[in-house]
């Protein structure tokens, strides 16, 4: 017959286990391009105070500068984010020697883990590409789009359809991409109506437009993409970009930015929701870099108003914060360089 103690000591460990799961077995990792703690405010005063990265239980701050410079540029913070070092800006995968290095997406596929990428700019551009290619220059979009025949992701989702109908050496990939079992989607009703396999959904020529053309395209890709990685029995690794907010930011344009960071928000509460429901789920929020320098100079939570000022048109290099829930979040809590993220992965997923 359990004692007292024993049954309050087994009641706090499913109160624990009803939390944050046994172990974690999916990771979805968010990056908000750009987006600094001013970002984040904006987007959360349009929205009358709140937004879904608020059910995060814990806030951390990442140290972004890169192997090269003191502000880091997109390349060089993904491969930090993706694969654990610090190395030049503009290298893909690579460390400043040019050593190829794996991601946590490919450590992920070598464990049996599904994997997905889902983003609002070109599969082939400087964030995504750290999770899946190896070059020396974010610029060689056809190269990097090759090294997603070699990576074989599950499912990814974005622009970038030119430079695989296209790429190097007269190949072209879209034909490769078949033979290697991949359903192609020119547009998001076609991947709306795929229920599992291999996917590769090119949705646009390059880039897609701001978030006010798209008709929620990254939610609508990431609830799809969760749907057809959750199949999988040994869990998943999912990376999902607001790729845009950066580029708002460089414009100094704050409508852009705020409707950008409201539709990243989107995307994250469908990541959070699923997490609610799969316990054995971690989501993490984390920018590559700020963009702007921006600060929120007034604003309003009843009427949504908001002015904010730029001190810059380029990146800077300020801490960005860490948001995390679920299975293994407190692992993300601290002040911490960006190459940690894999390491705290690696241990949560006990690989």
């Amino acid at each position: 017959m359990k004692t007292k103690k024993q049954f309050i000591l087994l009641i706090l460990f499913s109160a624990v286990l009803s939390v944050y799961g046994e172990n974690t077995k999916n990771i979805i990792f968010l990056i908000g391009d750009g987006m600094g703690l001013n970002q984040m405010y904006a987007g959360m005063t349009r929205n009358g105070g709140h937004l879904n990265l608020e059910q995060c239980q814990y806030l951390g701050l990442s140290k972004t500068y890169s192997a090269s410079d003191y502000i880091t540029d997109s390349a060089a913070g993904g491969t930090a984010l993706a694969c654990g070092v610090k190395t030049n800006n503009g290298m893909i995968g690579m460390t400043p020697d040019s050593a190829a290095v794996k991601s946590i997406l490919h450590i992920a596929k070598e464990k049996g883990k599904a994997t997905g990428i889902v983003v609002v700019c070109s599969v082939t551009h400087a964030t995504p590409a750290s999770f899946v290619a190896h070059q020396p220059s974010r610029k060689m979009d056809g190269e990097i789009a090759a090294d997603y025949l070699k990576t074989d992701v599950d499912v990814f989702v974005g622009g970038g359809r030119k430079f695989f109908e296209n790429g190097i050496d007269n190949r072209n990939l879209i034909n490769e991409l078949r033979e290697k079992n991949y359903q192609l989607c020119n547009n998001l009703n076609d991947l709306q109506n795929i229920e599992s396999g291999k996917i590769a959904a090119l949705l646009y020529e390059e880039h897609p437009g701001v978030a006010s053309e798209r008709d929620d395209m990254l939610a609508v890709a990431t609830q799809k993409t969760l749907d057809v990685l959750s199949k999988n029995k040994k869990g998943f690794f999912l990376m999902i970009e607001g790729s845009q907010i950066d580029w708002s930011a460089h414009s100094n344009d704050a409508e852009g930015l705020i409707g950008e960071m409201l539709d990243f928000d989107k995307t994250i509460g469908i990541a959070i929701d699923f997490a609610k429901k799969h316990k054995n789920t971690l989501v993490v929020i984390t920018a590559d870099h700020e963009t702007s320098g921006m600060s929120v100079a007034n604003g309003n939570f009843a009427t949504g108003d908001v002015s904010l000022k730029f001190t810059s048109g380029d990146h800077t290099g300020v801490p960005v914060p860490v948001y995390s829930y679920g299975a293994g979040a407190e692992n993300f809590s601290g002040i911490f360089e960006n190459t940690a993220f894999l390491e705290k992965f690696l241990k949560v997923l006990k690989f």
